[in-house]
């Protein structure tokens, strides 16, 4: 276990929607950290005041990180402890931090994640797709000749995809999964997690597509968009007949072989 009594960078996760999901030990580690780097300081500032924790806060963003990791490792090197804290969720996925912690790291200071919230496991364990194995793509490019060249080459991965999307794309997201993957392909939709108009919808594909596009309040929060993996199409009935042909396939004759494949 990390020795939380020595200068350190908390990496904090925050609450998706619910604020109900803010755990005790956060609360307590951003009231006792000499400085709070948040993504946007206005919008955290409303969930500090309401946890009752009064700390001062500079921003760090996309936009400043460069700058920014320079200043708080400084505080870190005086001896005080700095809490990176996100919008919303945990700091990092598809959300800056990246580099000041690596270069926190580089120099030596102690890092303790504070896990909590994360939307894309919240939605992940609710939509019914596979588990066990998964890829996070992010956010595909509001570009659609980039969006469908990505698409493509995703298009045979095996595990679950997950992706990150503006609700304003999500239609021509939806049209171009379909097109790509077809429309059979399992896919959900999970949006407002942990919000009170919460929404967790899988369908496949072609169906989940008119799902959106029949109503433009579907089309409207924060979106999770999950497909599931190429080869999770193939039932067990499938596979077993598969692994059959190819036992029977390296005992047979050439002659039988070819036989046996026309038969198939």
């Amino acid at each position: 276990m990390s020795d939380e009594n020595i200068a350190s960078l908390y990496i904090v996760a925050t609450p998706i929607g619910n604020l109900s999901d803010m755990s005790a030990r956060a609360v307590e580690v951003l009231k006792r950290v000499t400085l709070i780097a948040a993504e946007n300081t206005r919008h955290s500032g409303h969930l500090l005041r309401y946890f009752s924790i009064d700390r001062p806060m500079i921003s760090l963003h996309k936009y400043n990180e460069q700058q920014r990791r320079k200043t708080i490792l400084n505080h870190l090197k005086k001896g005080e402890s700095v809490a990176l804290i996100s919008d919303a969720g945990t700091p990092l996925i598809s959300d800056p931090g990246y580099h000041l912690v690596s270069f926190v790291r580089e120099h030596g200071i102690n890092i303790i994640p504070v896990p909590g919230s994360c939307s894309l496991i919240t939605a992940l364990s609710a939509s019914g797709l596979r588990s066990d194995r998964f890829s996070f793509e992010g956010f595909l490019s509001s570009r659609q000749s980039t969006r469908i060249e990505a698409l493509k080459k995703l298009s045979d991965e095996s595990k679950t995809l997950i992706f990150y999307e503006n609700p304003k794309r999500l239609q021509a997201m939806l049209t171009n999964m379909r097109d790509i993957f077809g429309g059979q392909r399992k896919a959900c939709v999970a949006r407002e997690l942990t919000k009170l108009h919460e929404v967790i919808i899988t369908k496949s594909l072609s169906n989940l597509l008119s799902w959106v596009s029949n109503d433009l309040y579907r089309q409207k929060g924060e979106c999770v968009v999950l497909v599931e993996g190429e080869s999770q199409q193939l039932d067990t009935g499938d596979i077993e007949v598969n692994r059959t042909l190819s036992i029977l396939l390296k005992e047979l004759p050439i002659k039988k072989q070819r036989r046996l494949l026309l038969l198939c």
